[in-house]
């Protein structure tokens, strides 16, 4: 085994049973993994510097192929069921063993870094990937170590193990298919193989924290991040992917905490990440120019972004390969991002949905019970491209805006947000970004202007003492106007041509919460449990 970058490492791979493999390379920086990546032909240099990739079969994540290993020391608390699909112990050990054996004779490539930007709860950790480019998105996801001594005295609590190149067998391993995401509590280590998709990583990571976290009385959470004229003025913007929390935190009048993933202690906001992962299909470089700006940038990484083979230029309305086209930069590539990636408490929360129904209002304010509520219910539309097979929007509900990533019951994080929002007195808004005028294929997406205009009315307090309308059927409250946007937008039923259509679409939704709430019912109080919608 031949090493670069760092002393004695051989031992600590040794001791997970990575043996006999070509050259590690540790630690290594971005121009450098540049030249490894272009080398070994994993990617394209794009014009003015991104780095272009391919993901092959899977351009989404596969949430079917995720797993947690039942053992003794977390039985008994992990939500088990189709989100944490159970995975034999005695499986486990055989499938990592022939993974282990297929690492023989590769190189590999580490980074050691940290997630987290609060130190009192921050997890060390260790990437081993098979690529370069793999190594660079660890590098730009999570938080990296900048001192050189510390770097080589890092200590992980935590190991990524990921072999793309190395598929399951289902009949011999367990697995759905050749894809595997195992999540071992008792080991604290997760194996990735079988999909070259790079979220599996980072959201891997976003699991172990939602686990760690709230036993620890922190609450972990699935949203976006900013502050305004001060690290007191914090908003969260909470939702699943595509409904704009990475839009919609980049305002070039507030700063950037982070995007995705974020902790809220008895100290304030932190980051998870030292990075965003943002969609950039159909980016418009007049209405999200930080985003646009860093897919002209070195140091990005575009998966399954088009790209001309001569001339080497991106077109980014390309869907050629996936609706769900990412980068991934660094933080610090958004000009007001936060250097420390902490702050405040909050004292806004938006809930984000992108409704398909098109029927419910792009702005609505929300009583504590019904914050609570809709934060349990997690409605939204999964867009096209975020998870395999799906094509088109489709009308679902995420416990806590980020089910797929939930290790413990949802009741843990509601009970912990209900706390927080009661303390620190924190006003809560639902904005929906998905379609108006009629459902997906009749109504159109909300304007994206429109929609920014009404969160800066939010955060600037604009709306505080608007009047507003109650809603007949989701018993929200409409502000009656909005800065800077049309009136006839506010109201979801006079977009249609066809009231009685909306109606019937209203109701059909209204529907769905009541009969998706049902399983939360008996762990929630009597004014969460009729802050839902009225089917009638």
């Amino acid at each position: 085994m031949k090493e670069q970058g760092r002393i004695e490492g051989q031992q600590s791979l040794n001791r997970l049973g990575i043996r006999n493999v070509n050259t590690v390379w540790w630690n290594l920086n971005t121009p450098t993994l540049y030249e490894h990546a272009l080398q070994r032909h994993e990617a394209l240099l794009a014009q003015n510097g991104p780095l272009v990739v391919r993901t092959g079969q899977y351009t989404g994540r596969s949430p079917k192929d995720k797993y947690v290993v039942r053992e003794p020391s977390t039985e008994d608390t992990i939500w088990w069921g189709p989100v944490n699909q159970e995975f034999d112990e005695k499986r486990y050990q055989a499938l990592r063993a022939r993974l282990c054996a297929y690492l023989q004779g590769k190189d590999l490539y580490v980074e050691d870094c940290y997630v987290g930007a609060e130190l009192e709860t921050q997890l060390p950790i260790r990437v081993i990937t098979e690529s370069a480019w793999h190594k660079l998105f660890a590098r730009n996801m999570f938080l990296t170590e900048r001192d050189p001594q510390k770097l080589a005295e890092h200590e992980p609590s935590f190991h990524v193990i990921h072999a793309p190149g190395f598929n399951a067998d289902p009949d011999l391993d367990g697995t759905r298919s050749e894809v595997f995401v195992l999540v071992h509590f008792g080991r604290n280590e997760v194996i990735i193989g079988g999909t070259a998709y790079a979220g599996e990583i980072k959201k891997s990571m976003f699991t172990v924290m939602n686990y760690f976290l709230p036993r620890s009385g922190v609450l972990s959470m699935h949203c976006s991040a900013n502050y305004g004229k001060d690290e007191n003025d914090v908003a969260l913007f909470f939702g699943l992917s595509g409904t704009g929390k990475t839009t919609l935190s980049a305002d070039p009048n507030r700063t950037l905490i982070g995007d995705d993933e974020h902790g809220w202690s008895d100290n304030g906001v932190f980051n998870f990440e030292g990075g965003c992962y943002a969609k950039v299909i159909r980016l418009d470089p007049k209405t999200e120019p930080e985003i646009y700006n860093t897919t002209r940038m070195f140091g990005t990484i575009l998966e399954n972004v088009a790209i001309a083979a001569r001339t080497r230029i991106l077109d980014l309305d390309s869907d050629a390969l996936t609706e769900n086209t990412r980068a991934s930069y660094p933080l610090r590539a958004i000009p007001n991002a936060s250097e420390t990636g902490r702050a405040g408490h909050p004292n806004k929360i938006i809930m984000l949905t992108c409704d398909a129904f098109g029927v419910l209002p792009p702005v609505a304010r929300l009583d504590s019970d019904q914050a609570m509520y809709h934060f349990l219910s997690g409605y939204t539309a999964k867009v096209a491209g975020t998870e395999r097979g799906v094509t088109e929007p489709q009308a679902t509900f995420s416990a806590c805006f980020g089910a797929p990533f939930l290790a413990l019951h949802p009741g843990i994080y509601a009970k912990l947000l209900g706390e927080r929002i009661k303390k620190h007195k924190v006003d809560a808004w639902l904005i929906n970004t998905g379609w108006s005028g009629g459902p997906f294929g009749v109504g159109s997406r909300i304007d994206l202007p429109h929609t920014r205009a009404m969160v800066r009315a939010v955060l600037e307090g604009k709306l505080e003492d608007a009047p507003t309308k109650k809603d007949p059927i989701f018993g929200v409250q409409v502000p009656e106007s909005v800065p800077d946007v049309p009136s006839g937008v506010l109201q979801p039923r006079d977009t249609w041509e066809d009231g009685a259509a909306y109606d019937d679409q209203a109701r059909k939704l209204a529907g769905m919460f009541i009969d998706n709430f049902k399983k939360f019912e008996e762990e929630v109080s009597g004014g969460v449990k009729k802050a839902g919608p009225r089917a009638g």
